[in-house]
């Protein structure tokens, strides 16, 4: 920690700057491990806008410009490690902001100490339903009356309808849920059979399978689902074993669709899956077509800045990027770099802030612990369903092409429970 410190330092002089001219943002999340693709995507998309910002002068605090200064962590998918890591952040006194995690024990294990420091958070790429919730409807527990922790991510809700949309638009009848064993997979478990119950009860679950991080056989699994006459796999998961499924499910000839979370778009799941994955739907906020200019400089962007042909992770890329330009709007509405003062200006952020997702018009509220909707910038016009096809993630249908164009290229509305003052 010490040679990383000395090293900013080094950057901070060669740059003829001093500690207090810049804004510090945190950038956390699993740069190794079984959940990299999502955090080293979400992070060298924060990367990019932070280049162009500073390209661009920084950002208008009061009567100067600032330039973003970048104190990353990897947290590596581990609870201990990202509680070490938030104890860390929130003992900085002048850090603006942390954009970042992906996985939801690790919000529950750390964002605890953010929160008690009233430090603003950005979780993006990703995390599951309960690192909202956990803030929700608990008037005894610490910060939930003046919440510091926002997400940028389709949540769970939106994410599960979709899932057990298409299965019932599919005509099927029958269905297995399936999951992981952490935090994300139960949640994502529980999200799954509540929409099922929300859309009437039109699909049965024959059987509900759980499996484990590291767990590389799936086949005593999907032979349940198979036997119990499954015609599709609702599945919420978040590491390569996803693609143990899939390549389980051509081993016993299981021949039903593949339909969960966004996960599915990684590429550790559609590399190791090969063409077993083609077909696999799940919800997305971006996918990796150039369909507006902006989009296109991203994709290129990232593509050259990072040295790849595909973006490991394009939803969390774009989702990193974005979350970006929104804490900057807050800081340059704020007029300073004082994390509750930030916090205060994401909750009303008076312009439209253009994104490569969509151009945000007021993304969250003020926190009503009853509705953690009012920390959720996404709604369900930004969310699309995707389809992978020959190692890439594709647009499920044209129409769904055709509206987020419209959305990345329009202001999205404005929240509807907006708080009269």
């Amino acid at each position: 920690m010490l040679r990383q410190t000395l090293y900013g330092s080094l950057i901070l002089a060669a740059l003829g700057l001093q500690a207090g001219d810049t804004v510090k943002i945190a950038l956390t999340g699993p740069f190794s491990g079984g959940s990299a693709p999502m955090g080293t995507s979400a992070r060298d998309g924060s990367k990019l806008a932070i280049g162009e910002i500073n390209a661009a002068g920084g950002i208008q605090v009061g009567a100067k410009k600032m330039k973003i200064e970048i104190i990353e962590r990897d947290d590596e998918a581990k609870n201990e490690r990202g509680a070490l890591i938030a104890q860390e952040l929130a003992a900085m006194s002048d850090l603006t902001g942390v954009i970042g995690t992906v996985n939801t024990g690790v919000c529950m294990a750390g964002d605890k100490h953010l929160q008690e420091k009233g430090i603003t958070k950005i979780i993006c790429p990703a995390a599951g339903s309960a690192s909202m919730t956990q803030w929700a409807n608990k008037p005894d527990k610490p910060g939930v009356k003046d919440n510091s922790i926002f997400r940028f991510a389709a949540h769970d809700g939106i994410q599960a309808a979709m899932v057990v949309e298409e299965a019932i638009n599919r005509k099927f009848t029958k269905v297995a849920v399936v999951f992981d064993s952490t935090n994300y997979g139960v949640s994502g478990r529980d999200d799954m059979l509540d929409q099922i119950k929300k859309q009437g009860n039109k699909l049965e679950v024959v059987a509900q399978e759980k499996f484990n991080i590291g767990d590389k056989d799936m086949t005593a699994q999907l032979l349940r689902a198979k036997s119990a006459g499954a015609q599709a796999i609702l599945i919420w998961g978040i590491g390569p074993e996803l693609a143990a499924v899939s390549n389980g499910m051509a081993k016993i000839n299981l021949k039903v669709p593949l339909i969960g979370g966004w996960t599915l778009s990684m590429s550790n799941y559609i590399d190791n899956a090969g063409k077993n994955g083609n077909g696999t739907l799940m919800p997305q906020t971006f996918i990796e077509e150039p369909i507006t200019p902006k989009a296109k400089a991203f994709i290129d962007g990232y593509h050259k800045a990072f040295k790849v042909g595909r973006i490991p992770s394009p939803v969390a890329a774009a989702q990193g990027y974005d979350a970006v330009y929104i804490m900057a709007a807050a800081v340059k509405q704020a007029g300073s770099t004082d994390t509750k003062k930030v916090k205060e200006a994401l909750e009303d952020l008076k312009e439209p802030v253009p994104g490569v997702i969509a151009t945000w018009n007021r993304p969250y509220t003020k926190w009503d612990p009853a509705d953690v909707t009012t920390h959720e910038a996404f709604r369900r016009e930004q969310t699309v369903m995707g389809m992978v096809k020959d190692g890439r993630v594709v647009f499920g249908n044209d129409a769904d092409r055709e509206r987020l164009r419209k959305s990345a290229l329009s202001a999205t509305p404005a929240k509807a429970k907006a708080k009269k003052k």
